[in-house]
């Protein structure tokens, strides 16, 4: 595979937060593939951080707000992405909350609140963004979105996101149906567990990263690294023919029974 295998493309990614998130691996990726990228930022709080590190590619890096909860806002940051090119090729979808009391305790305890805000914010805005972003993927596209084997089995303190999960997993099978004729590809990555700002919100993350070490085939989960080189893959010519899909890269970890 060419180093360059993105070159000429245009992505737009979501849910960067800081140096060590995977969206920010994948984004990295995928501008180093060649790719020229649009990013959002989710409230104030986050602004700083996503200007910081767009500019590493540059001074002109476009970043502009996009609140995923509300349909406004995600037509307003696609009219602005209007601005820079009238054609979309890759977005990444790496979104996803709860409230930290829902990961916690009892998933029984789960208030109805917290199930509508985890679903709202880390499953139905996938299909918000499509909805915009297939217009401008006139040549096709690749819409990768971040899942967790919490969405599979049930994996202690993770919750009402696992629940979130695979509803994204069913969301991209869904939409990888609706895109198809259009050539757009939808796509999940299931990460295993790494050290992310998200992940130690998660209790017990520790413990799981362990039993990746103790269980997987490969003896270890990922790297932010690995996870980048995937969405590379997915997002290029050689998987060209995949969609509708979850590849797991967690070492293995998925595979085995006991």
């Amino acid at each position: 595979m060419s180093n360059r295998v993105l070159e000429g493309k245009t992505g737009v990614v979501f849910g960067v937060a800081n140096k060590r998130s995977i969206a920010w691996a994948i984004a990295r990726a995928w501008a180093q593939a060649g790719a020229r990228l649009i990013f959002n930022y989710q409230g104030e709080r986050t602004k700083e951080n996503v200007e910081e590190l767009a500019a590493e590619f540059g001074a002109d890096v476009p970043v502009y707000p996009c609140d995923v909860t509300k349909d406004e806002e995600i037509t307003a940051f696609f009219q602005k992405v209007r601005r820079h090119t009238d054609v979309l090729d890759l977005m990444l979808h790496s979104v996803a909350f709860a409230p930290r009391e829902a990961l916690e305790g009892a998933f029984l305890a789960t208030t109805r609140e917290a199930y509508l805000l985890a679903h709202n914010i880390s499953a139905y805005s996938l299909l918000g963004l499509a909805r915009e972003a297939a217009p401008l993927m006139t040549n096709g596209g690749s819409i990768i979105g971040m899942s967790y084997y919490g969405a599979e089995k049930v994996v202690p303190h993770y919750n009402v996101m696992g629940v979130a999960k695979a509803s994204l997993e069913a969301t991209t099978r869904y939409l990888a149906y609706d895109l198809g004729p259009r050539a757009i590809r939808v796509n999940c990555i299931s990460a295993g567990p790494v050290q992310t700002l998200a992940a130690r919100g998660i209790g017990g993350f520790n413990q799981i990263n362990k039993v990746y070490q103790k269980r997987a085939p490969l003896g270890r989960s990922c790297t932010l690294e690995e996870l980048g080189a995937t969405g590379v893959f997915l997002a290029s010519p050689g998987a060209a023919s995949i969609t509708g899909q979850v590849l797991y890269v967690d070492g293995g970890y998925q595979i085995m029974g006991m």
